[in-house]
C-alpha cells in the first residue's frame, strides 16, 4: 500500500464534503452553527480520507489548550502508572488531553521538560513531589497555568498538592515494628538523593526509632534506582555484616520483594527469623506465599482527585489522602 507523503488537509475534507473550510472547522470543533446533515457529510469525508485535525495550529491560534502535561519520574514503576490512570480517567470526562514526560528522577531533566511543555501553553502541569530546581519553580510560578504536585505533602506546594506524608509513613512503619517487639532493625534502600520521598520516609523511620530509644542496627543504601535484584543483594549485604538483625525496612515493595526472594533462596524463615516490611502495597506483594507487610498508598485516588480539583478550578490547597499500614504475613 502506498503511503501519502503529506497529511490530508482541511481543504481536502471541505472539497470531499462539498462545504467550506470554515464549516469543516466548526463541525470538528463542535462549535458554531451547522445542520445535522452538514455534520454527517463532513464526518463521512473525515472517515473516508482519514483526516487528523492539526491541533498545533489550533494551539498557536489561542492563548491556551485543553492540554494537561503530566511529568513523572518513571514509567517502569507501577506506582506512577497508577497515578496516571487516575488522572486520565478524570480528564477524559471533560475531553482534556493529557501528555506525559519522564524525568528518570533527574531534576535537571525535569526542568528541561517543564520548559518544553510550557511552550505549548498547557492548562495545567502535574508533577510528582514537591522538590524541584529553582529554575523549575521559577518557570512554574510565571507560567500562568495551574500546577499540581502529587504523591507528597511534606513541604510547601506551588499551587495544589495531593498526596500523603512520607515522613508519617516512615514513622508508622517504625511504630509497627517496635510494637511487634523488634529491636534489631535494619534498612535497605535505593537512591535517596534523587528519590526525595524515600528520603523523607527514611528520616521519619529513623526519628521514630530514636524516640523509642533505638538506633538502626545496619543499613544498605545504594545510589541506583530501586529494583527487585537490588533489594535481594542489599539484604544479603546487611545479613553478612549483621546476622543478628531481626527486621528489615525496605524503601519500597520492589526492594522488599527482592529481600523476600533472598530469604526463600537462603532458607531464612519469615517472619520467625527475619521480618520484612516495604512500602506501596503493590498487588504482586499481596500474592507471595506470605503477603509482604507494607504501607498502602492510594495512588489512583491521588491522580483522580488532582484531576478533579483541576476541573473544579479549586483554590490552592493541600489534600492529604492518607495511607494504611498493611500487616501482611512477613512482620
Amino acid at each position: 500500500m502506498d503511503l501519502k507523503n503529506t497529511p490530508i488537509t482541511l481543504a481536502e475534507v471541505a472539497d470531499a464534503a462539498g462545504v467550506g473550510e470554515s464549516t469543516v472547522s466548526r463541525v470538528l470543533r463542535n462549535h458554531g452553527s451547522f445542520s445535522e446533515k452538514t455534520r454527517a457529510r463532513v464526518m463521512a469525508a473525515v472517515d473516508k480520507l482519514g483526516y487528523v485535525p492539526n491541533r498545533i495550529a489550533g494551539a498557536l491560534a489561542s492563548t491556551g489548550t485543553p492540554l494537561v502535561a503530566i511529568i513523572v519520574p518513571s514509567l517502569s514503576n507501577i506506582v506512577f502508572a497508577d497515578v496516571l490512570s487516575g488522572v486520565t480517567r478524570a480528564l477524559e470526562t471533560r475531553q482534556k488531553q493529557a501528555v506525559f514526560a519522564v524525568t528518570e528522577y533527574d531534576p535537571l531533566r525535569e526542568e528541561a521538560l517543564v520548559a518544553a511543555v510550557l511552550a505549548w501553553r498547557p492548562e495545567a502541569v502535574m508533577l510528582v513531589g514537591l522538590e524541584h530546581t529553582e529554575g523549575t519553580r521559577k518557570l512554574l510560578r510565571t507560567a500562568g497555568c495551574r500546577v499540581l504536585e502529587l504523591l507528597d505533602i511534606d513541604g510547601e506546594p506551588l499551587d495544589i498538592a495531593v498526596g500523603f506524608s512520607h515522613r508519617s509513613a516512615g514513622k508508622a512503619t517504625a511504630t509497627h515494628l517496635i510494637e511487634k517487639g523488634y529491636t534489631r532493625i535494619a534498612y535497605v534502600g535505593h537512591d535517596m538523593e534523587r528519590d526525595t520521598r524515600s528520603a523523607k520516609r527514611f528520616a521519619g523511620f529513623v526519628d521514630q526509632l530514636s524516640q523509642a530509644g533505638l538506633a538502626l542496627r545496619d543499613r544498605e543504601i545504594r545510589n541506583t534506582p530501586s529494583s527487585v535484584s537490588l533489594g535481594k543483594a542489599g539484604l544479603a549485604s546487611v545479613l553478612s555484616r549483621s546476622p543478628d538483625v531481626e527486621a528489615v525496612y525496605f524503601s519500597n515493595d520492589d526492594m522488599a520483594l527482592g529481600g523476600y526472594f533472598h530469604c526463600l533462596a537462603a532458607g531464612i524463615p519469615v517472619p520467625d527469623r527475619l521480618a520484612i516490611i516495604g512500602f506501596n502495597a503493590l498487588d504482586i506483594c499481596r500474592h507471595t506465599p506470605q503477603p509482604i507487610a507494607s504501607i498502602l498508598t492510594r495512588r489512583v485516588d491521588i491522580g483522580r482527585r488532582a484531576a478533579e480539583l483541576l476541573l473544579e478550578d479549586a483554590p490552592p490547597q493541600t489534600v492529604d489522602v492518607g495511607f494504611d499500614l498493611v500487616p501482611g504475613g512477613t512482620a
